[in-house]
């Protein structure tokens, strides 16, 4: 190979520019869990699962004083509204809606796709393992999640997000869809005002 196909091939390599947020944070946390993981084994796998725990539920606490602000309460359908992470193009996925559950299919994640890339799939399971399940606990106690794909594993991810309160949610779920309809009848008396 000539020098200046080498420089082209240089020019050309996307390990040179820079990374996302979300590469950058998955990679860290793949060499934290490999070096607590060699280091204790399965208690040192216990040990990275309760700390996403723990951060996810208070991630979900956070989500849910969010949609409190709003004037939203804590229920399924202001979950996603109110989510504390923004997507970007480094994530593909599809979301259905049901009365009690939310079912969402990732093909791509960038946090998945850098372990899978980097050969760090154990250690990221970790993280997928957790963190969902434990977001929406923090968010509504009565949220569960059935993750039953994982993108490390099973090349895509896929949820079932529950809500397990029925009456309750149900009664959340109509109120807020009769708020939804009266704000959207209003904003159109206003622009037929205009």
């Amino acid at each position: 190979m000539s020098q200046e196909e080498q420089q082209q091939s240089i020019k050309h390599d996307e390990s040179l520019e820079p990374a996302s947020p979300y590469t950058i944070m998955a990679k860290l946390f793949a060499h934290l869990s490999k070096a607590v993981v060699d280091k204790f084994g399965e208690e040192g796998q216990d040990a990275i699962r309760e700390g996403v725990r723990t951060f996810g539920e208070e991630r979900g606490k956070d989500i849910a004083r969010r949609a409190a602000a709003n004037g939203q309460p804590n229920d399924i359908s202001n979950y996603l509204t109110n989510y504390d992470m923004g997507r970007s193009d480094l994530f593909e996925y599809e979301t259905s809606y049901e009365p009690q559950e939310i079912e969402q299919t990732f093909t791509r994640c960038a946090f998945g796709d850098t372990w899978v890339a980097d050969g760090m799939e154990e250690y990221g399971i970790l993280y997928c393992q957790m963190i969902d399940p434990s977001i929406a606990k923090g968010y509504n106690p009565n949220f569960e999640v059935v993750h039953d794909q994982y993108l490390v594993k099973d090349g895509s991810c896929h949820f079932r997000f529950q809500m397990k309160n029925n009456e309750q949610s149900e009664a959340q779920t109509e109120n807020n869809k009769e708020a939804e309809q009266s704000a959207k009848a209003e904003a159109g008396e206003a622009s037929d005002d205009n």
